[in-house]
């Protein structure tokens, strides 16, 4: 994509950033009198809640019950503006760009109205040559309620069913800024990205989108690979001159000229023995240059220029029938990746202040968890190029939604084409991205339609299935074909749908046996140990719920007392009947715990044991499942939600859980037909083979029945080892467990719930020591020990710890690296409520 940052020459786009003496004013809505006429400093990017934030005029919404307080602030219109000094550029065209407005704007330059805008998810551009005048301007953009806006727009278009309280399918807005299961309704308007001023002649770029592939593979690791880069350009033309065209990469250059008029061209370039770029676990993911410069024709003036990095991969779904239904199994370059994946929502409620560094964090902490791909999902945005680069880079696989979810859309006109814009400017976007490997229609929509009697309230209307069988995959096959499609998630393909852009069948689109499915029933009716009672092809969404972190809960909830009932945790509690969810899928494993301190601990070890059960199933399924993706890795606000990282960025235990059911090597215990088996999988790319030793302990430590055999794993593969009664039976459930070991990677099996378990809390010898980089903490338990964890975070909320929920045998020790720069009594993280464990909840 086009950077016109710098001049490279007197003749090329020179940008300037509006970012400087913006103001914000309320206008019509229910202003509070200590806010009503005032001229409020403003930032952007940025949005009205951060500006008055910012300016100490509303309290920080993330906090208590601020959320309700300030539902004013969406109800409001308000008024953006700045001035700035003019000095005529020696340019043919000047172009006002705004590269993101939220969402209902007029916006008038010098008193004259451009235009009316009603998009988040795309940009604008006005060419102001002939309205910019030397000196002062003022530039003023009005943001109508989006609240009000989004109801006038259901009446006039007729109501859809949809998600929540908002009619948030209406309006072409972030729809989770109205509210979510677990996110914080805030309404919000602003400008979001940036605005700037971008002067230029004769011709610019518009647009460059290279659709790299692979036409020749000439072995498995993807040696002798011939790369092909088709590189499409629009070009906007202030001119009729004759203009040319040149595309360079890896050595490798080509000239195209375009003749007077002319605004689009394709060059292509073919790239010998490239090397290929291979997700997360499967090979190296090297990137490659690609410069695109704009020429006046016969002459060295160079008009424009572009510099972006491309990967050569190929990207395919297996989606064959086989005797069990249609499996759905994503191939790069020929290899089948198991999908080790997390569900994504916008890193803040304000999506403007995701930062670089909060990217950057967040995927590392999705690298730490042995997660191999994102799905960002279609309740926020198309997420930015800052995060696509770093997945790039990182060889994290990526999944986009289209941004339709949990609703039925208008397919007619104006929403109609506003989607179909928001569509073609993001594919085109995230084209080169070669981290992009599949484009999805929607969240949820057809399975509503299918099932969520949708068909009834719809009578009729349209609801969406044009998108998803026609106007998206077309757009796909034009734009970004090496990109694979689904028309939704959930969906069910039958035999040559996914090549033939996934057109209707009869199948229920949320079919276990076929296809991608989402895993709803536990977690909102039944208990997390049914997960094993599924035997899907590909998981796209399954979670369970926990707290954030206790530094995060406090941070934000400052009830007294604070217990899971009181008003604050309630307004942080979004999901229907979040709490009686929580206590029922609690109770069949540990009792209800009366002190807030246990309840948080009791909770979040719920959720990672839940999460930890459904990932080892479905992975021991493999082939038959070949992915899972749990919902979800992080929030946008402090909320009890399904999360692994909590709305200030620290990880629950869940992220632990996460990382040990995602490694690359696994040993589970699973029931199968006949009894326990011993389920080892070998997800990498090297031979695993030893002797798999598996005892049956009683809760002293003592060996009551073993069973060793020789096992070989080849590089993606698994083995199953049916163990035989004399190991599997317990004699004593209570009192008794099963350890499995392979090469130091171990699995448990406890024969009884924790609750109903000998389970006692004993008194663990623990050390710490101050170290370079922290704290080390040994711990030595005398009894059998499970889940054991270190809460580090309520000694400093900064602190990171190595590991967590580890299970121990009398006598056996495990020492915890913990990351810290707060200068503190080491015997701190050796407290009762800093080191946690399952026995502390087991009443006795």
């Amino acid at each position: 994509m086009a950077a016109h940052t710098t001049p490279l020459s007197s003749r090329t786009p020179v940008t300037r950033l509006l970012d400087a003496d913006w103001s914000v004013t309320a206008l019509a809505g229910p202003v509070p009198q200590s806010i009503r006429r005032l001229t409020v400093p403003a930032t952007v990017p940025g949005s009205v809640h951060t500006d008055l934030l910012d300016a100490g005029l509303i309290p920080d919404p993330y906090l208590d019950g601020n959320e309700q307080l300030l539902s004013w602030i969406g109800l409001t219109d308000w008024r953006y503006s700045t001035s700035f000094v003019w000095n005529p550029a020696d340019a043919e065209r000047t172009d006002l760009v705004f590269a993101g407005l939220d969402t209902i704007a007029e916006i008038e330059l010098n008193g004259v109205s451009l235009g009316t805008t009603r998009n988040m998810h795309r940009s604008y551009s006005f060419d102001v040559g002939a309205r910019l005048k030397a000196g002062l301007n003022e530039l003023v953009v009005v943001f109508r309620s989006p609240v009000k806006a989004a109801d006038a727009a259901s009446l006039d278009l007729g109501y859809r069913p949809h998600a929540n309280h908002h009619p948030y399918n209406a309006v072409r807005k972030m729809a989770c800024s109205f509210g979510w299961d677990w996110g914080i309704d805030t309404s919000t308007s602003g400008l979001w990205k940036p605005v700037t001023l971008v002067s230029w002649s004769t011709a610019r770029l518009a647009t460059v989108r290279p659709i790299a592939t692979v036409s020749q593979n000439v072995s498995p690791a993807g040696r002798g690979s011939t790369g092909q880069v088709e590189v499409h350009v629009d070009v906007d033309r202030a001119t009729e001159t004759p203009v040319s065209i040149t595309a360079s990469v890896a050595g490798i250059s080509r000239t195209v000229e375009l003749p007077a008029g002319a605004t689009g061209t394709t060059v292509s370039l073919s790239v010998p023995d490239v090397d290929l770029w291979w997700p997360l676990g499967y090979g190296e993911h090297p990137l490659y240059d690609l410069v695109v410069s704009l020429h006046a024709a016969g002459t060295a003036a160079e008009l424009d220029r572009s510099s972006t990095r491309i990967g050569f991969r190929t990207v395919e779904f297996d989606t064959t029938p086989d005797e069990h239904g249609t499996p759905f199994t994503l191939v790069i370059n020929g290899q089948p990746v198991f999908v080790r994946g997390a569900n994504w929502i916008p890193d803040d409620a304000f999506p403007h202040r995701v930062t670089m560094a909060r990217y950057t964090d967040r995927l590392e902490q999705a690298e730490f968890a042995n997660i191999n791909l994102i799905r960002v999902w279609g309740g926020g945005i198309f997420e930015s190029d800052d995060f696509y680069d770093l997945c790039d880079e990182r060889g994290l696989l990526t999944w986009q939604d289209f941004l339709l979810a949990c609703a039925a859309y208008a397919e007619e006109a104006p929403l109609g084409d506003e989607i179909e814009a928001e569509a073609r400017e993001n594919i085109t976007r995230l084209a080169a991205h070669p981290s992009l490997v599949v484009l999805n229609g929607n969240n949820e929509n057809l399975w509503g339609f299918e099932e969520w009697n949708w068909k009834l309230r719809l009578d009729g209307k349209t609801w969406g299935g044009g998108f998803y069988y026609d106007v998206f995959p077309a757009l796909v096959a034009e734009l970004a074909p090496h990109i694979g499609y689904t028309p939704g998630s959930p969906f069910s393909p039958v035999a040559g749908s996914m090549q033939n852009h996934s057109e209707p069948n009869d199948l229920h689109p949320n079919d276990p046996e076929h296809g991608t499915v989402h895993i709803w029933d536990l977690w909102n009716q039944r208990d997390y140990p049914a997960y094993r009672e599924y035997q899907p092809r590909f998981v796209a969404e399954f979670g369970w719920q926990g707290p954030p972190t206790w530094s995060t809960l406090t941070e934000s909830i400052h009830d007294v007392p604070l217990t899971p009932e009181s008003p604050g945790m309630l307004v942080h509690q979004k999901a229907m009947e979040g709490n009686v969810k929580l206590t029922d899928g609690l109770l069949p494993h540990l009792p209800l715990p009366n002190e807030i301190g246990d309840w948080h601990w009791a909770m979040s070890l719920n959720q990672a044991t839940a999460i930890s059960t459904a990932i080892e199933h479905f992975r021991s399924l493999f082939p038959h499942c070949m992915g899972s993706i749990v919902w979800q890795l992080n929030d946008c606000w402090p909320v009890t939600s399904w999360a692994a990282v909590d709305g200030y960025g620290r990880p629950k235990p869940l992220l632990y859980a996460i990382r040990h059911a995602y490694a690359d090597r696994l040993v589970t215990i699973q029931p199968r037909e006949g009894g326990l088996a011993v389920i080892a999988v070998n997800d990498s790319a090297d031979t695993w083979s030893g002797e798999l030793l598996v005892r049956r302990y009683t809760d002293t430590g003592a060996v009551l029945a073993e069973h060793t055999e020789q096992v070989t794993l080849p590089a993606r593969s698994t083995v199953t080892v049916p163990l035989p009664a004399s190991v599997s039976a317990a004699t004593h459930a209570a009192a008794e467990l099963l350890r499995a070991d392979l090469a130091g990677v171990r699995g448990h099996w406890f024969f009884a719930e924790a609750r109903d378990s000998t389970l006692t809390p004993g008194d663990p010898e623990v050390s710490a020591v101050r170290t370079d980089s922290g704290y080390s903490v040994q711990v030595t338990v005398p009894v059998l020990t499970r889940d054991l964890a270190l809460l580090v975070d309520k000694v400093d909320p900064n602190a990171l710890v190595d590991d967590m929920l580890v299970t121990l045998l009398p006598g056996e020790s495990v020492v915890f690296t913990v990351t810290s720069l707060l200068e503190v009594d080491p015997e701190a993280f050796t407290t009762a409520a800093v080191l946690r464990s399952t026995n502390q909840l087991v009443r006795r």
